[in-house]
């Protein structure tokens, strides 16, 4: 009775990895993948190639991609049913459009906007640092403080 509820419990497990094996590789659609999962971003960590990625979004990504170069879709037409999907984004290096303009610029404007409030911060840090020069009463007065604090067990 009791390995019939290992058995119970163990069959998820053993059908899920029985998922996970891929299907006999053609080399020529494994060729394919790799080129084009280059070009491709993992949507889950935006700054990884779906080739580099492993995250289980990235995977199902390349299987779904790997099904479309067996049904003999060329390259351009995988794209573009990628980006007609998940939109410009699922590229790793976007065309230069209008609406990816941010994509491309934003980094640039981000940096010279730091920059510029760095030195704003500076010169108004600068301004409120000025030398003030001690009078000779004042003078006398913080000479006789520091040499009382000397004495001082």
């Amino acid at each position: 009775m009791r390995w019939l509820w290992v058995l119970i419990l163990l069959l998820p497990s053993l059908a899920t990895a029985y998922e996970a094996q891929p299907l006999a590789a053609d080399p020529q659609v494994e060729a394919r993948l790799k080129v084009l999962a280059v070009e491709l971003r993992c949507l889950v960590c935006q700054n990884q190639t779906l080739a580099d990625s492993n995250a289980p979004l990235a995977e199902d990504l390349r299987r779904e991609v790997r099904e479309m170069i067996a049904k003999g879709m060329s390259d351009r037409e995988i794209i573009d049913f990628l980006v007609a999907r998940y939109g410009d984004f699922v590229l790793y290096r976007p065309p230069w459009k209008l609406t990816t303009t941010l994509l491309w610029v934003g980094p640039f404007l981000l940096l010279g906007a730091g920059a510029t409030g760095l030195v704003f911060a500076l010169r108004r840090r600068q301004k409120k640092i000025t030398d003030v020069t001690l009078s000779e009463a004042e003078h006398n007065r913080v000479a006789k403080l520091l040499s009382e604090g000397a004495h001082r067990p």
